[in-house]
């Protein structure tokens, strides 16, 4: 994002996996799994043996979400991180939202709307649709549907990051 800007129309809704509305969040402390850890913040994890892992394969169901990876703050980054990004730790602690509101990466082309339904691609990467990514339109069987508990709160900004609701 660049700075000294002024914003005619709207301010950018922040980056992927911050939490937004902490005063009704429900956040838990889980042990990544070093062997597959997440490889990006603000995306939808499983459970794995007691570790937390990324939805990373076609088996890989709505139910096998066990919440999203959120982006601890403080957090002391990778020292080649571009501005606005940072790398999830791949060992120890990491905060996983089970209640919430938290800002994601959009995927896909299909724009977010207002209640709108939320997908989990998981199956047939391409461009702009990362396997684990969140989208807005379903994709045959290679996202899934999430429980309609769990939907955008509107568009995304300019920069692709839209805000999702988790079990509220």
């Amino acid at each position: 994002m660049p700075s000294y800007q002024a914003y005619q129309y709207r301010m950018p809704a922040g980056f992927a996996g911050d939490l937004q509305r902490a005063e009704v969040a429900t956040i838990e402390t889980q042990l990544i799994d070093p062997a597959a850890p997440p490889t990006a913040f603000g995306v939808p994890v499983k459970m794995v043996n007691g570790k937390i892992q990324p939805i990373n394969n076609a088996a890989d169901t709505a139910v096998s979400v066990y919440g999203v990876n959120l982006r601890a703050y403080p957090i002391q980054g990778n020292g080649t991180d571009p501005l606005g990004t940072s790398t999830p730790p791949t060992s120890g602690p990491t905060d996983i939202l089970k209640r919430g509101y938290f800002d994601a990466a959009l995927g896909g082309t299909a724009p977010a709307t207002k209640n709108g339904t939320v997908y989990v691609r998981v199956a047939a990467v391409a461009a702009g649709k990362p396997l684990g990514g969140f989208e807005a339109a379903a994709d045959g069987t290679n996202t899934v549907a999430m429980p309609s508990n769990w939907y955008f709160t509107g568009p995304a900004d300019a920069y692709g990051i839209v805000e999702i609701a988790v079990n509220i």
